[in-house]
């Protein structure tokens, strides 16, 4: 009994010692071949850490007005102004893109259309709900606009107002002789689904 006990300790204590020198075996073998690209993903997976945890630096939005140059445009999707019009108790967030996601929050200015300041075309669009667009119908020629960005403050003055079909997008000119502003919401301003018309106020610069 003693005899077997002591074999089965024997074969016990030989498996193991060849176990580990398999094991190193292989380890030293994958630091030969193959060490040099792990090291490189574990350096890799340092920079992604250390960049992730890093805050990116937001510049503020600002403009040469002699120039009439934005300086650090405003992200896409980001809030960087506000819509008042008076004669319709309208005061608005307006957000730099024209989404579906953006135009829940509030009025979005198209990406293809110049900054207030700047000089040209300024397209803004909303909803014709309740809270949004829905009295558009009460403005007139004369009303005023204004736009408060995070920048400086510009008003204008309403001159015209058209109805348009929603592919008449050549009806909104992008130009740079002279800065207008051009809100548009669907029409009939009650419509329920979709809509296939525009209702479109053109204010001209006035400070």
């Amino acid at each position: 009994m003693p005899k077997i006990i002591g074999k089965t300790i024997k074969a016990t204590i030989i498996s193991i010692i060849v176990a580990l020198f398999i094991t190193g075996g292989i380890l030293l073998c994958i630091k030969l071949f193959a060490g040099a690209q792990i090291e490189n993903a574990i350096l890799l997976a340092d920079t992604v850490s250390i960049d992730s945890s890093k805050k990116k630096e937001v510049k503020e939005t600002t403009i040469d007005k002699e120039k009439k140059l934005i300086q650090n445009y405003p992200q896409y999707g980001t809030k960087y102004a506000t819509i008042e019009i008076p004669k319709i108790d309208v005061n608005l967030p307006v957000y730099f893109g024209d989404t579906l996601e953006i135009l829940k929050k509030g009025v979005g200015h198209d990406s293809g259309s110049y900054f207030p300041g700047e000089g040209g075309s300024i397209i803004y669009m909303g909803h014709n709900s309740k809270n949004v667009f829905r009295r558009f119908s009460e403005l007139q020629i004369g009303n005023e606009i204004i736009v408060k960005t995070t920048y400086g403050k510009y008003k204008y003055k309403i001159y015209d107002m058209k109805l348009i079909k929603e592919t008449e997008g050549d009806k909104l000119p992008i130009q740079k002789d002279e800065e207008i502003l051009m809100v548009y919401t669907c029409y009939p301003f009650v419509n329920i689904g979709h809509a296939t018309q525009r209702y479109v106020v053109f204010a001209k610069l006035e400070e």
